[in-house]
């Protein structure tokens, strides 16, 4: 335990009701334990009933649901309807579950998704006024569909967003533009409903909101509800006599230490969520804690049922499986669930004593959204952060500062990205023509793209606007929540058993011939991947290791957008054509993270061009290390791994988001050079956030490296679980030595460790 933080309780602000709200509401309300609105929820529904839109950004449990439920509900008794949207399906159904215990009047409420049976769809269309969804099912199914729906459009007085902050990144900047399809659909059918979104506690909120749906925002961000204590622990795994690549030490994995924590408190019978970073981690660790719950068992006698009390949840489960997970969390029947984030938005799952948190999970919003699952209704609450073997991780624990009296981040995402703003353009099309008054809900980039579609014969010009003439479907072109392309089918090879799907671009790491892939506790191997069938082979398996793929990637430069003098070097910004193939995968030990070997893989190079920041070093300034024997291509190529690492810091990405390059001489610059890219089609906004905060980031990759405890550089400083070169050359004195170059104004060194404190957070 590296650091423990105590955050102190919370006094809530007074309650009142505001004077419009319906009596019918207020004793529905007052029969569950509500007597009023805190003055943050007042400030909220007030604006909301006037007919301002509004973003309401405060903590997990501070009541933002009944913000917008007071407005929403009141409109449906005045005869308008409201729709709902939710990132996740698990979201929308909890919120229905409320909605049918609070029983309001007049209140006709239905889930309308991917899970729900077709009879239920058309009832829902015709009477339904309350309707939950989420965006992709507003972008395949309502909007293309809107003649059908037009009862509900006509009458349509409020837009929920909630949970909003996960909008972002490529992600969010779909849900943008599906966001202004819709205005665009309402305004044809003679409504303009007012928008209130639910956030996480942002960084100007306004801003963001603004830039997701196109509107004018006004920002509730003082929370007045009540808080138990939280006990805040920072955990870091120990180093163990393993070695890795290059003989670098290797940690115990945060999925081990977060298993033998889950035990722990399981059989003190204090109710956890440990929230893990993939599906595969959500199921390894909840078999690991049911193996190490047996052990208790059978030597310590305890409870023979006490294993059955951990289960895994996350998405790819059947709907039914999912309710079934939360009503036995919600029960008590449940002591642990292994969760992804899943379960970090606001399904109820009250109740809970503790939190696991098993890696950073990419932005300080997101931390404290998932420490703020435990302690509900005042109590007293735990939260542990347990450190992935990385460098941001690393950094995190051993530096409370940069998580504890921080601002949260901004959130980045770009509408105006053409990979995105086209696919919209045209599924706006296909549902209404396009006309010139509709390019400025689309922003001002919408004029130029139009006419790439037009030239590449996807729409037609014609003197009334722009028309969709293919027969297939517009809404196909954009895959919102992946990077393109159809998704691959997993199938169990003996059986023909559908498990799952893949996207496109992930099927290349995820379920490459010899991948380890897990579900709902079953393990498989990957026999073969079909790219041209979309399908890949498994059957099932019990090996004793996981498997990560390796790649290998190139870099050009198409144009260097903005650019300014960083030390005695240059920092640039601008559109980068980047060529990945992934090579080969990694065995390592499922338990320890040892690793058993790497196989070849033959697949074909992706290509896409995105956005990079990067920087450059004249010969001048490298001649005097390399002059000492230190290793350039080596000191970049750590330097390069570290600032990936560290990036999420200062943009809410994951460090899978992004890549990078290095190179001592890059042929486009001639210089020393080290890129970090987007990795998405277009960009995603991240390498402009790293651009602007060039001088902070790097000063932090810096301080990371310098402080970790290892000789000659590991996975916690600047070793990368994904490098395609194995690692190799890695120098971790010439990456100190090379970014002590890059951020001295002169040229000279900095001091070996950083003890501004601003400088290091």
């Amino acid at each position: 335990m590296t650091h423990v933080e105590h955050v102190p309780a919370r006094q809530a602000g007074d309650v009142r009701w505001p004077e419009w709200v319906d009596q019918r509401l207020v004793t529905r309300w007052a029969n569950h334990g509500i007597s009023g609105l805190w003055p943050h929820q007042a400030e909220a529904a007030e604006s909301l009933h006037r007919g301002q839109n509004v973003i309401i950004a405060t903590g997990t449990a501070s009541g933002k649901s009944l913000s917008y439920l007071v407005p929403a509900l009141s409109a449906v008794l005045d005869g308008g309807t409201v729709l709902y949207l939710s990132p996740t399906k698990a979201l929308a159904a909890d919120q229905l579950r409320s909605l049918r215990e609070l029983d309001p009047p007049e209140l006709r409420a239905a889930v309308y998704d991917g899970d729900t049976p077709f009879e239920e769809r058309a009832w829902t269309r015709r009477y339904a006024n309350y309707v939950l969804t989420n965006p992709d099912m507003l972008h395949r199914g309502l909007l293309p569909r809107h003649s059908q729906w037009s009862s509900f459009w006509r009458r349509l007085r409020m837009v929920v967003v909630d949970e909003c902050h996960g909008y972002r990144g490529v992600f969010g900047s779909h849900v943008a533009q599906i966001l202004r399809r819709l205005r665009r659909i309402c305004a044809r059918h003679g409504s303009s409903p007012t928008f209130m979104l639910s956030s996480a506690t942002a960084s100007e909120p306004e801003v963001f909101a603004m830039r997701l749906t196109g509107l004018q925002m006004a920002a509730v961000t003082t929370d007045a509800s009540p808080r138990g204590a939280t006990t805040f622990a920072l955990w870091e795994p120990p180093l163990t006599d393993l070695r890795g690549e290059g003989g670098a030490p290797i940690r115990r994995p945060a999925t081990a230490e977060s298993a033998d924590l889950l035990a722990d408190l399981v059989a003190s019978e204090v109710r956890t969520l440990a929230f893990v970073r993939s599906r595969r981690a959500a199921e390894s660790v909840a078999l690991t804690t049911r193996a190490r719950l047996q052990d208790l068992v059978v030597g310590a006698g305890a409870p023979a049922d006490l294993p059955g009390k951990v289960d895994a949840y996350r998405a790819g489960y059947l709907a039914e499986d999912r309710r079934a997970l939360e009503r036995a969390l919600r029960s008590g029947e449940l002591l642990g669930l292994a969760t992804t984030n899943a379960l970090e938005l606001g399904v109820d799952v009250s109740g809970l004593d503790a939190v696991l948190i098993a890696g950073w999970p990419g932005t300080r919003a997101s931390l404290w959204q998932q420490a703020g699952r435990a302690g509900r209704d005042g109590q007293d609450a735990l939260a542990v952060l347990i450190a992935r073997d990385d460098p941001l991780d690393t950094y995190l624990v051993h530096h409370p500062e940069a998580l504890f009296g921080r601002p949260m981040e901004t959130i980045v995402l770009d509408p105006a990205n053409p990979y995105v703003l086209g696919p919209h353009l045209c599924a706006a099309a296909a549902e209404l023509p396009l006309t010139h008054d509709d390019l400025d809900v689309f922003g001002p980039a919408a004029k130029e793209v139009l006419a790439d579609l037009v030239a590449d014969g996807l729409l037609r010009e014609r003197a009334t606007g722009w028309f969709w003439t293919s027969r297939g479907r517009a809404t196909d072109l954009a895959d919102i929540r992946g990077a393109g392309g159809a998704p691959v089918q997993v199938v169990e090879m003996s059986t023909g058993r559908l498990l799952g799907t893949a996207d496109e671009a992930s099927a290349h790491t995820a379920v490459h011939t010899g991948a380890v892939h897990v579900h709902r506790g079953e393990t498989f191997l990957v026999v073969e991947l079909d790219l041209e069938a979309g399908v890949a082979l498994v059957e099932a398996g019990t090996p004793d290791y996981t498997t990560f793929a390796r790649d290998v990637t190139d870099i050009s430069i198409i144009e260097s957008l903005a650019s300014h003098a960083l030390g005695p070097g240059e920092l640039h910004l601008g559109s980068v054509e980047v060529t990945n193939q992934v090579v080969g995968y990694l065995k390592r030990r499922a338990q320890s993270g040892e690793l058993m070997g790497e196989e070849p893989l033959d697949l074909p190079p992706r290509t896409l061009r995105t956005r990079a920041v990067w920087w450059t070093l004249p010969a001048s300034a490298v001649a005097a290390l390399a002059g000492e024997g230190l290793d350039l291509g080596g000191a970049a190529h750590a330097a390069e791994h570290a600032a990936i690492g560290l990036l999420p810091l200062f943009a809410t990405c994951d460090r899978w988001d992004i890549g990078g390059v290095s190179t001592e001489l890059h042929a486009d610059t001639g210089l020393l050079t080290v890129f970090v890219y987007d990795g998405h089609e277009g960009g995603a906004g991240f390498a402009e956030r790293g651009y602007a905060r060039a001088r902070d980031w790097l000063t932090a990759t810096r301080e990371a490296i310098v402080s970790c405890e290892c000789e000659r550089g590991c996975p916690s400083c600047i070793q990368s679980p994904k490098c395609g070169n194995g690692n190799e050359p890695l120098d971790k004195a010439g990456a100190l030595r090379l970014l002590a170059v890059l951020l001295s104004p002169d040229g000279s060194p900095l001091p070996e460790h950083t003890t501004d404190m601003t400088a290091r957070t």
